[in-house]
């Protein structure tokens, strides 16, 4: 077994996880993509990239793409929960299959996939936890976001927990928190043109210096806005 790190991502046919993927592949990762409709990208190589099957609302999908993950590169040294849902719905016009759909997809999966992973993580004495909220996580910005809201605020709370509950195993996780980034989710809740947006190869680029940090040097969240806030 050599040494090089593996990684796995959710989400990782486009958007966020498409970038991450191509960066740190790039960057010597070997790495597990989980995607609904598994598909080699042109970028990869069959030698040092897995492609599973993965759907975030199958709970039983975690252990089974991690079995997989560790008997093809017997490690796992960081999961970066990438994938995820946004209704645009206000907190009085949802229903309780609205807020599920979106807590099952953002909070209970990435949940689950750290789990399934956690003794693999403490074995290679620095696992990465990633946990792709949201500025959604740390303010309501809008009445139509603040369904998606309350999901991302649990979601940035299960990465304080994984990062208390990994810490003696050094495990590290961090809340990586963007505004809009120039992805179909984001282009359908913005006017704003792309050049305008955060451009998902710097969330790539963030993420990879989250996981190349030090047990030493633990960041618990990081906001990233491609526009003027208050306070973000």
């Amino acid at each position: 077994m050599t040494e090089e790190r593996v990684g796995l991502i959710s989400g990782a046919n486009r958007g966020i996880g498409e970038a991450i993927a191509r960066f740190l592949g790039a960057a010597g990762w070997r790495l597990s993509l989980g995607m609904r409709s598994p598909q080699l990208p042109d970028w990869a190589d069959s030698d040092r990239v897995q492609v599973v099957a993965y759907d975030a609302s199958d709970p039983l999908a975690e252990a089974a793409w991690t079995e997989q993950a560790l008997a093809r590169f017997g490690r796992i040294d960081a999961i970066i929960a990438n994938a995820g849902i946004m209704i645009p719905k206000n907190v009085i016009e949802a229903d309780d299959a609205d807020l599920d759909a979106m807590l099952a997809i953002n909070v209970k999966a990435p949940r689950r996939l750290a789990a399934a992973a956690w003794d693999a993580l403490g074995k290679s004495g620095r696992g990465r936890v990633i946990i792709l909220g949201s500025l959604s996580g740390k303010r309501v910005k809008s009445s139509t976001a603040s369904l998606y809201s309350i999901s991302k605020f649990a979601a940035v709370a299960l990465a304080h927990g994984i990062r208390h509950t990994g810490w003696d195993l050094g495990i590290r996780a961090t809340a990586l928190c963007p505004g809009f980034v120039a992805t179909d989710m984001a282009r359908a809740l913005t006017n704003r043109a792309d050049n305008l947006l955060t451009d998902p190869g710097d969330i790539a680029r963030i993420t990879a210096m989250l996981l190349d940090l030090p047990n030493e040097a633990s960041v618990a969240e990081f906001t990233i806005n491609c526009q003027l806030e208050e306070s973000y």
